[in-house]
């Protein structure tokens, strides 16, 4: 038997210790052979991504990279988990969404294990709340209300449920969702703090497992902000309520303990995981300075604007990554939203689907139980860091201000969130951001996906934006054309040369313009296709021969525009180029506007 030293087991002994200056200096030989001319120095910041908010990804992370200490978890600043066990006791909470009755109980009986109900406008009548929860332990499983200005009739409702089926005061649990800055942020129309104040008290003193109130990022999510918007925005209104909630007689420990935070996570996974470790940290210096010095209660939210209309069977995709990095980031509660949530009422099989994320995530793949599974690694714990700093920014920019409600009612939140959307919908007409089965990859004989319509959501204030909304419009038209005539726009791809010089450029013309609802042809000639335009493509040395020749003579044939698929040059009888990195949305409104595509 080997005897391992004392100092264990050294693990790559055999190999001579790289550092960080061999691996800048491989990499810029690489970068120079590539056609780029960059020092060894710089190589590291060539291969940088710009991030939102001023971050950057770098191509490697090292110990070097210094970040504050995270503490341990269950204590301050609570980047690891707001609690020493994580969810390793049972997992997170999963908590499903209800805009309609009708499935609570199939969900409860399926792995849900709490209810986030939306009352009032754009939901469940409050009348009807009674109905809802019929044949629910309420002592069981926790509600959460969200009923916008109808919060104090929805909240004594419900607490008027609790006294008539016996529950006990401390065998409550929920949150009664008030969230007067959330509100005004979704409809433009604020509400008086003065019966959320007496629901607080309500809770503080009597129920110990209720909350009063939420505060809800998502309104900042789905008008485009990015995550340190989104911190910043719940920060700036959780310090309001804080306010509001002291001046109104409670502790500062009492008021702190009122307040569940509610996130979006989305499919960018190290961001998600490191907007919630960040976001307790946020929260754990603010209550400090308050003297409370309390954990964060984290409620994720898969994001709404990442769900995609056409080809939504993707979403599950989506959804599972939001609901990874939900879980790894430490949130106590996750929502996932059924993959068909943007058509209208989701369907039994995609609420089963969107429950059972969470359980299999839990139960097969034990992602809860491991405390801060992402702890430790160097990019996220830089991350988290960085994006705390860009999120503290943002809010003490609005506390500068005047604070969150002048924020919104000056109409400077938005117009800061507006940028940063405009800033993201440019890389998304580009297909920098790619959408799979939308921008990338559509499939135009898709049969649509059909639901019930859902109750209108509520509106008013700030937009709700969706990653797919330039390519829904574009497609929205081609399909009218398609009702109106049957059958779609049509472009000709005329494919030069032999099929190895071709084809790539052939699969990235059809991928394009179908992502623009316009059908690609590729069989017999022009003529017979029954487009009015059409793409050359091949390779660069082909298209020096022969692309002028081949463009006039598509002309001759009654082409009205011709596109090269290639980077532009200086080709007689091109019209246009399409490329990776073109603007996609401009070239195919364009293109739809010259072919009567209304």
């Amino acid at each position: 038997m080997t005897v391992l030293p004392d100092d264990g087991l050294s693990l790559a002994a055999e190999f001579p210790e790289a550092s960080l200056e061999q691996w800048q200096r491989l990499v810029a030989g690489v970068l120079r052979k590539s056609g780029r001319d960059v020092s060894d120095a710089a190589a590291e910041e060539a291969l940088s991504t710009a991030l939102e908010d001023g971050l950057h990804l770098r191509p490697l992370y090292s110990a070097h990279d210094s970040a504050p200490d995270p503490g341990l978890p269950g204590f301050a600043p609570f980047v690891r988990g707001g609690r020493a066990e994580g969810n390793s006791v049972g997992g997170w909470d999963v908590r499903q969404q209800h805009t309609a009755d009708g499935a609570v109980l199939s969900d409860l009986e399926n792995g849900v294990t709490s209810l986030w109900l939306l009352l009032g406008d754009g939901g469940i009548p409050v009348a009807s709340l009674g109905r809802v929860l019929d044949g629910v332990y309420l002592d069981l499983a926790p509600v959460v209300l969200d009923a916008g200005s109808d919060v104090e009739s929805a909240a004594q409702g419900l607490l008027r449920l609790y006294e008539e089926r016996g529950v006990a005061k401390e065998a409550a649990r929920g949150n009664l969702g008030a969230d007067p800055l959330g509100h005004e942020a979704r409809t433009g129309r604020g509400y008086d703090f003065a019966p959320v104040a007496g629901l607080a008290r309500t809770c503080a003193e009597a129920y110990p497992g209720l909350r009063a109130l939420t505060v809800d990022a998502l309104p900042y999510h789905e008008a485009g902000g990015s995550a340190a918007q989104e911190l910043g925005c719940s920060m700036a209104t959780a310090v309001a309520y804080l306010r509001e909630l002291t001046e109104a007689g409670l502790p500062v420990e009492h008021a702190c303990a009122q307040l569940e935070f509610r996130y979006a996570a989305t499919a960018d996974q190290f961001l998600t995981v490191a907007k919630l470790r960040a976001a307790r940290r946020l929260w754990a210096r603010v209550t400090e300075v308050c003297g409370a010095a309390a954990g964060q209660v984290q409620h994720a939210v898969t994001s709404p604007v990442m769900m995609a209309r056409r080809d939504p069977w993707v979403n599950m995709l989506r959804t599972t990554v939001a609901t990874l990095a939900a879980g790894v980031g430490g949130a106590d509660a996750v929502t996932v939203l059924p993959f068909d949530h943007s058509l209208g009422l989701p369907d039994a099989f995609a609420r089963r689907i969107a429950r059972n994320t969470s359980t299999i995530l839990i139960e097969e793949s034990h992602l809860s139980r491991v405390v801060d599974p992402a702890g430790g690694s160097w990019y996220v714990e830089r991350l988290t860091d960085e994006l705390a700093h860009a999120g503290w920014e943002f809010f003490q920019e609005i506390e500068r201000t005047g604070g969150q409600a002048a924020g919104l009612r000056s109409g400077r939140i938005g117009r800061d969130l507006a940028n940063t959307w405009e800033a993201r919908s440019a890389k998304l007409a580009k297909r920098r951001e790619p959408v799979t089965g939308v921008s990338e990859f559509p499939n135009l004989a898709e049969r649509p996906v059909e639901r019930e319509p859902a109750p209108v959501p509520r509106s008013g204030g700030l937009p709700r934006v969706r990653r797919d909304e330039s390519y829904e419009r574009l497609r929205a038209r081609s399909d009218a054309h398609f009702a109106a005539t049957g059958s779609r726009p049509r472009v000709y791809l005329a494919a030069l040369g032999p099929a190895a010089a071709h084809t790539a450029r052939v699969g990235f013309a059809a991928n394009l313009f179908q992502a623009g609802g316009i059908e690609p042809v590729t069989d017999g000639s022009f003529a017979d296709s029954g487009a009015t335009e059409a793409v050359l493509c091949s390779s660069d040395a082909l298209y020096e021969e022969q692309a002028a020749t081949l463009a006039q003579e598509l002309k001759d044939a009654g082409a009205s525009h011709v596109f090269l698929a290639g980077r532009p040059g200086q080709y007689p009888g091109v019209d246009a180029y399409v490329f990776a990195g073109c603007d996609a949305v401009a070239v195919l409104s364009a293109a739809l506007d010259r072919m009567g595509v209304s």
